[in-house]
């Protein structure tokens, strides 16, 4: 891992305790993650050794994640990484996973800049909530969990406000117009 002014020092002492160089004090596995997911880049270091750990505790992250129910990693996904330690295309795996996310992520800007600037229905009521939602939730498929927490509740409030202001009458016109959109958005993906 390169260093650069983002990145972040944790050093592994003899008794597993994981300490911030940046700010002198210990830190947990779940310190860290939340680090990771403030954009910041981790090295984690063996302090008697100097050996790099930071990808045994990435794993470890990933692990538990997965352990408490917040399953994003599919079976077959799993299997197959495991078949792929066991193949020659071994060699292979990371550089396509890699350019996998990669893919991802360019993909969610590209349609995140085209649903701002191509929709004719941006002034329609509740249209603002919902493009959060679908932004928030494209985040955390890259690893912004916390951004879709926050994008959520903000969420959550003008959805409220919008139902208080909104009459039978409208609501009735909403979902109309919101299935029109579906039906859009489908014709639009084929």
């Amino acid at each position: 891992m390169g260093e650069s002014d983002n990145s972040l020092l944790i050093k592994r002492y003899a008794s597993r305790r994981l300490y911030n160089t940046e700010t002198s004090d210990y830190v947990t596995l779940e310190d860290i993650a939340e680090f990771i997911r403030d954009g910041r880049e981790v090295q984690i270091i063996d302090l008697k050794s100097g050996d790099d750990l930071t990808r045994q505790y990435l794993l470890q992250i990933i692990a538990e994640h997965e352990s408490r129910g917040e399953n994003m990693l599919p079976i077959n996904v799993l299997t197959d990484l495991v078949r792929s330690y066991t193949t020659h295309a071994t060699s292979m795996v990371p550089d396509f996973l890699s350019a996998s996310f990669e893919m991802l992520q360019k993909g969610q800007s590209q349609m995140m800049e085209n649903m701002a600037r191509a929709n004719p229905l941006a002034g329609m009521p509740g249209m603002e909530a919902m493009r959060a939602q679908q932004e928030a939730f494209m985040k955390a498929m890259t690893g912004g969990i916390q951004a879709m927490n926050t994008a959520a509740d903000t969420t959550d409030g003008e959805e409220a406000a919008d139902s208080d202001e909104a009459g039978e009458e409208d609501l009735d016109a909403i979902k109309k117009q919101l299935a029109d959109l579906q039906n859009k958005l489908s014709k639009l993906g084929k």
